[in-house]
């Protein structure tokens, strides 16, 4: 089985720092649908780059690499019990080496593994075919764009498009309104695997295997086929835009899948994917294990050339305004949705674990005046001892939405960084307190890490890596103003225009 891990482990760090073509060029379409020098043009110039750097690093290009989850065909005979050992072993050694992010936690004590196994972890779905090749694909989903999976049941009512009911229709309904419903917080532009049918279980499994299919491929089922093409189209006329931004580029993929179902259930399935479509997949040769060829990156694509690179000639975010930690009240209140800022000095990462604990206790080091970073990066240690930022984007803030005006006030602190928005809560803290929220550009893990001067040092390691709280010396990292401290929210600006544009959708399409 040494050569099969040796090709499973090429395989996660092929999928988790190099996106295929297909998905590479959907990117590109989506920025050259974007007019220059507006919020979301500036998102997927950050994205393209951070591609690039991904994959000239070797490094993970999202600091989330999220649940692996395989798909296998195996010929009749081999033995999967051995296969499960070998892919465990790769995934130890991808952890070890920084192409996965330690993510397996223990779901009643929250202790993270460390190696990424655990219960259930890695996901492995096995399928018998008569080929005699060995057929692997792999998917990383990070978490920001799992927590906006949802599931309908018809016949239902949606906000803005009234009555779903049993038929293409309402089909057609629920899966406009999961876009919407994403907005920013998935990392938009996204992509979407639909199921329709199944029970609850079968249903979302159905939807997530879209995901495996490339996005220029053609839909054999013709009313499929038509509706892939009307999402694609109605959902980028929401405005949604790039990280919720506002813009044209809000879906770069929609896949649809059916099957059957009981008569007392009618169920609609999305798995969405944020735009790091980090999915890739390779033919083993069944005695040896060895690679024999990749899919995906390998095989012809009638969208996209080989090579989509885009390379940007200077930094998009260069004429932000430069503010050094601490910040004042005073500098921090004269910021306006909308405007680019730069920051250096000292900040510090805080996540779910962080948030909860803080709540109820004082901090380990002084926030007055600082900055909190959500953010739960790739961490390792060089030959010195000395911790690396090898990933490091934003990770998605709304979880800690019942937490974060209390620890403003609490701290002391002037401004949140992450990706998606915050609630109603966290703008009145900000407001009340003098802070602002930065949305960072989500999944640009590469493109920020090369902001990290120095990891000046860690509390809650016993957390686990991406929960602990890393102090980081940053130089030139970029954000968004997205809810100031005069009570604006462009998020909430966003959500409450693309459901007026959704509700222009509401009319029967398909009969």
């Amino acid at each position: 089985m040494q050569g099969l891990k040796d090709s499973i482990y090429q395989l996660i760090t092929e999928t988790s720092t190099n996106l295929p073509p297909d998905v590479r060029f959907a990117i590109k379409q989506g920025k050259e649908n974007e007019s220059a020098g507006t919020r979301s043009s500036i998102a997927l110039s950050t994205i393209t780059k951070n591609i690039d750097m991904a994959e000239e690093n070797i490094s993970p290009i999202c600091q989330d690499t999220g649940m692996p989850t395989f798909e296998i065909h195996v010929p009749v005979g081999v033995n999967q019990i051995k296969m499960t050992r070998a892919i465990k072993e790769a995934i130890v050694k991808a952890t070890e080496q920084g192409k996965l992010r330690p993510n397996s936690v223990d779901s009643l004590t929250g202790k993270n593994s460390g190696n990424n196994l655990g219960i259930g972890v890695p996901v492995i779905h096995f399928t018998q075919w008569e080929k005699n090749e060995i057929d692997i694909r792999l998917i990383l989903k990070g978490g920001g764009c799992e927590n906006k999976n949802i599931q309908y049941s018809l016949p239902c009512e949606l906000p803005g498009l009234g009555r779903a009911g049993r038929d293409l229709d309402g089909i057609r309904k629920c899966i406009l309104h999961s876009v919407y419903q994403a907005q920013g917080q998935g990392c938009s532009a996204g992509f979407i695997g639909v199921g329709i049918g199944g029970d609850r279980t079968s249903g979302y499994q159905l939807a997530k295997q879209q995901l495996f299919r490339k996005v220029d491929d053609q839909n054999p089922i013709p009313d499929l086929a038509k509706l892939e093409a009307y999402i694609l189209e109605t959902a980028n006329q929401l405005g949604i835009g790039t990280m919720g931004f506002g813009g044209e580029a809000t879906l770069l993929g929609c896949k649809i899948g059916v099957m059957d179902r009981i008569p007392a259930s009618f169920f609609v399935s999305v798995a969405y994917n944020c735009w790091a479509y980090r999915r890739q997949g390779i033919i083993v040769n069944a005695e040896t294990g060895e690679i024999e060829r990749w899919l995906y990156k390998d095989e012809p694509t009638s969208a996209a050339p080989q090579q989509t690179k885009q390379q940007e000639s200077a930094d998009v975010f260069s004429n932000g305004k430069v503010l050094t930690t601490p910040l004042s009240e005073k500098e921090v209140r004269e910021l306006k949705v909308g405007d680019v800022v730069i920051i250096n000095g000292l900040i510090h990462t805080g996540r779910d674990a962080l948030h909860k604990y803080l709540m109820d206790h004082d901090s380990p080091v002084d926030l007055t005046n600082g900055v909190l970073y959500h953010c739960g990066p790739v961490m390792l240690k060089d030959d010195d001892g000395n911790w690396v930022v090898k990933a490091a984007g934003p990770t998605t803030s709304i979880r800690e939405e019942p937490y974060q005006a209390d620890i403003i006030k609490k701290f002391g602190l002037r401004a949140i960084i992450g990706k998606g928005g915050m609630g109603a809560k966290t703008l009145q803290g900000l407001k009340e307190h003098g802070a602002v929220y930065l949305n960072a550009i989500g999944g640009a893990a590469q493109y920020y890490a090369d902001c990290m001067e120095t990891v000046e040092g860690v509390d809650f390691a016993e957390f686990g890596i991406p929960e602990a709280m890393w102090h980081l010396r940053v130089q030139g990292f970029a954000a968004i103003v997205t809810m100031d401290a005069h009570g604006n929210s462009l998020h909430k600006d966003v959500e409450m225009s693309a459901l007026e544009r959704l509700a222009q959708f509401k009319d029967r399409v398909f009969d």
